[in-house]
């Protein structure tokens, strides 16, 4: 039987998602616990790759066992066995043939940035000290609409088959003292909304203009782009799938 299971984390102690030869990751800490827990070696596979310091408010991942489960109690269990940072939410059969990556339709993001000094939102949101022109940022915001290819904001000598993204939602609005910018999409590159935030920051500052944005995305080039904004601001926080996948 396959099984989604749905969780959380907190990304500050983990070199990303994906297991790391030398690093402590999400992936391994669950599939150890998961694998303690069924008394069998059980492999997960992520909905997608978070990046060192990358956290996530929902994050889905899948895995296979032929042992009875009791969803509640394995639940309760695995809460027990993981770190504080770590937390599961829920599990539930899915059709064999659905996959936690290739089946998700879309995901989003968030990306906080907090404008005052607050020792609360070390390893949780970036700190800007210069006043931001949100208006010039909304407006490349939308430029974003108007292209499909995104090679300017991938992670140079990445390897995969298209830079194109199809993105639905792309927004900036104050939330208290916090900056948010808000992006969805059916996929994303490898470090292209951590760039994509350091390019519209820039137009913030007015160090580039919005319509700056046209020329940087049809150059295709990384450093083209604007700089790359640390992770730890960095959320996944839905991921959305086609609703026939439940068994």
């Amino acid at each position: 039987m396959r099984y989604f299971i749905e969780l959380s984390y907190n990304g500050t102690s983990y070199h990303g998602w994906q297991n790391q030869p030398n690093a402590i990751s999400v992936q391994e800490v669950v599939e150890k616990a998961l694998s303690t827990l069924l008394r069998k070696p059980t492999t997960i596979v992520g909905a997608g790759r978070t990046d060192t310091g990358v956290h996530a408010a929902q994050m889905y991942a899948h895995f296979d066992t032929e042992a009875t489960v009791d969803k509640q109690n394995l639940i309760y269990k695995l809460n027990s066995f993981l770190p504080a940072d770590v937390a599961i939410h829920d599990i539930f059969p899915v059709k064999p043939e659905v996959h936690a990556r290739f089946d998700a339709l879309s995901r989003a993001y968030l990306y906080r940035i907090h404008l005052k000094k607050n020792v609360f939102n070390v390893n949780q949101s970036y700190y800007v000290k210069q006043a931001l022109d949100v208006n010039k940022m909304n407006a490349a915001s939308k430029i974003l609409f108007q292209y499909k290819d995104f090679q300017c904001f991938s992670k140079s000598n990445t390897d995969v088959k298209t830079y194109y993204c199809d993105i639905m939602h792309a927004k900036w609005f104050f939330k208290e003292d916090e900056l948010h910018f808000v992006v969805k999409a059916n996929r994303f590159l490898r470090n292209m909304v951590r760039a994509i935030v350091g390019t519209m920051i820039n137009i913030g500052l007015g160090k580039l203009e919005a319509d700056d944005l046209h020329d940087i995305i049809k150059s295709k080039n990384r450093s083209e782009a604007g700089f790359s904004v640390p992770a730890h601001g960095l959320y996944l926080t839905d991921i959305e799938y086609p609703k026939d996948i439940k068994i």
